[in-house]
């Protein structure tokens, strides 16, 4: 179940065999987190997702963890872009286009996003370590490949350079923390236009140009 309303806020409920995960999110919010997954590193990297851009995210997860940490990681993905899509709406007034490259320490990474309606995740990021703790790394793709997939975003992601691995994982949940940040404000010279020149908004919110 989902619904959105004017205020750019939804709610998403998904149940499966594997997982039951509820996410709220507001993306007109201060940050504010509240996420329990069962998975330590990816609450602390969903915790960076809402805190940088400035979407509050409550998300709860309940997965079978007794098997891996896959369909946990990947179901909640599914959920937030579900949430992040139907919050925005037709996307009109948004400023659409944003990218950003994110320094932390011996890393930087670069993440570019169009929030257009057209899923696509180009992914050029190499971990040197098939685990962050007892969190397997590959995982970082699936999350954002869900994303990407399900809130209708063009996402690019490159990590330019790094050596620590968790610094890797975390600056590319930060870059695109930040990118949507940018990517999903109005902008006031649009005044309320779906920013596309596909011509009307029924054609606009599918196949954007």
């Amino acid at each position: 179940m989902a619904e959105a309303t004017s205020s750019r806020t939804a709610e998403v409920s998904r149940k499966t065999n594997e997982t039951a995960v509820s996410v709220s999110v507001n993306i007109d919010g201060t940050g504010i987190a509240k996420i329990s997954t069962g998975v330590g590193f990816f609450d602390h990297m969903l915790d960076q997702l809402a805190r940088h851009s400035l979407i509050d995210m409550e998300i709860k997860t309940d997965g079978d963890l007794h098997v891996d940490d896959h369909h946990t990681v990947e179901d909640t993905g599914i959920a937030i872009g579900q949430a992040i899509a139907k919050a925005l709406g037709d996307r009109r007034g948004i400023t659409r286009y944003a990218s950003l490259d994110l320094a932390m320490d011996e890393t930087m990474t670069r993440a570019a996003v169009d929030v257009s309606g057209r899923p696509f995740l180009v992914w050029n990021v190499t971990f040197t370590s098939p685990k962050i703790g007892t969190f397997d790394t590959e995982l970082v793709r699936e999350f954002f490949q869900a994303l990407a997939q399900h809130a209708g975003i063009t996402l690019h992601i490159q990590n330019i350079y790094g050596a620590n691995n968790h610094h890797i994982a975390e600056t590319c949940f930060k870059s695109v923390a930040r990118v949507l940040r940018t990517a999903t404000e109005i902008d006031p010279r649009q005044a309320g236009r779906v920013p596309s020149t596909k011509g009307t908004l029924a054609q606009a919110a599918s196949h954007w140009l």
